[in-house]
C-alpha cells in the first residue's frame, strides 16, 4: 500500500503484480469502501481475479475513506477547495469522482485505457468514466443509475444501526472502523448525500447511452440496496452489455457469490466486445 498526490490530497493507492503488456483492472468501491475492505475473510478477491486474467491490478480509496485523506468539513457547507469539493457531498460527487479526480489519478498511474471494475457507487463511477473517457473494458457490479426507494430505505437502515451503540464492540461503527482511517468522515459523506431530498431525482441513463466500451452488468437477485431494474436500465440505454443476475446473491457478488462472478469476470476480460 502507497499513497499518490492528486492536486494536494494524499489518495491510498495499491497495487497488484501482472502481465503490464495488458491493461490493468483498475477496482473502484463502494460506497462505504476502500482498499481493505475488497478483502474478506483474508481472501482479496481482486488478487483473485488478476491471478485468473493474469493482468496487473490497481486499487484505491477515494477521499475520505480507507487511509485516504479526509473530506474537509465532511458535513459542512457545500464548496470549492481548489481542485476539491469538501463539505457535503451534492449530488454530482460521483460525476465529479468519475470525470475529474479518477482521470487524475489514471494519469499519476500512467494509465490510459483501463480495464474498470466497479461495485455500487464504484460501479457508478465506471459507467460515468466509460461514457466520456476511453477504456478498454467495464465490468459493474450492483450500479445505482437512479435511486430506488429500496436503496433510500437500506440507506436510512444503515444510518440507524451506524448510531447504535456506536463504540460498543462489534456494532457497524466499529466494524467499518477497522478500515477507515477517519470512519465518521467515511460514512457521512456517503449517507447524508444519498438520503438528501436532492438526491432523489438522481440519474444516469442518458449518460449510459454514450458507453461504446465493452460492457458487463452483474447484480444479486436478493440485493438489498437495488432492483434488477438498474441492469434493465443501463441495458435499454446500452444494448450492447452483457447482463447477468446471480442467485442466491445480495449487494456484493465479490462477497457472496466470488467463483461464480470470477469465471464471469475472467471470460469478459479474455474476450470482451461489444
Amino acid at each position: 500500500m502507497t499513497h499518490i498526490d492528486v492536486h494536494g490530497v494524499r489518495l491510498e493507492v495499491a497495487h497488484i503484480p501482472g502481465d503490464n503488456t495488458r491493461a490493468p483492472l483498475v477496482f473502484l468501491h463502494e460506497g462505504l469502501g476502500s482498499v481493505s475492505l475488497w478483502t474478506q475473510r483474508g481472501q482479496s478477491w481482486p488478487e483473485t481475479l488478476c491471478r485468473a486474467t493474469g493482468r496487473a491490478g490497481w486499487l484505491y480509496s477515494r477521499r475520505g475513506y480507507g487511509q485516504s485523506d479526509p473530506v474537509h468539513d465532511v458535513r459542512g457547507e457545500p464548496r470549492i477547495e481548489g481542485f476539491w469539493h469538501v463539505g457535503r457531498h451534492e449530488p454530482d460527487y460521483m460525476h465529479r469522482e468519475a470525470l475529474e479526480v479518477l482521470p487524475a489519478l489514471l494519469a499519476k498511474l500512467g494509465i490510459e485505457r483501463p480495464v474498470l471494475v466497479g461495485h455500487s457507487d464504484g460501479a457508478t463511477i465506471a459507467l460515468l468514466h466509460a461514457s466520456a473517457h476511453p477504456v478498454e473494458a467495464c465490468a459493474v457490479l450492483a450500479p445505482h443509475v437512479f435511486v430506488e426507494d429500496v436503496s433510500v430505505q437500506a440507506i436510512a437502515q444503515a444510518r440507524d444501526a451506524y448510531l447504535k451503540d456506536p463504540d460498543a464492540p462489534g456494532s457497524l461503527r466499529q466494524r467499518l472502523a477497522r478500515h477507515h482511517r477517519d470512519v465518521d468522515n467515511a460514512f457521512w459523506q456517503w449517507n447524508d448525500v444519498w438520503l438528501s431530498p436532492a438526491f432523489r431525482d438522481y440519474n444516469i441513463e442518458a449518460e449510459c447511452r454514450r458507453i461504446g466500451s465493452p460492457l458487463l452488468l452483474v447484480q444479486g437477485e436478493n440485493d438489498e440496496y437495488g432492483t434488477l431494474d438498474q441492469l434493465r436500465a443501463i441495458r435499454r440505454a446500452a444494448p450492447h452489455a452483457g447482463l447477468h443476475a446471480l442467485p442466491a446473491c445480495g449487494h456484493s457478488p465479490h462477497r457472496d457469490q466470488p467463483e461464480a462472478l470470477t469465471r464471469l469476470l475472467q471470460q469478459f476480460v479474455t474476450n470482451p466486445r461489444v
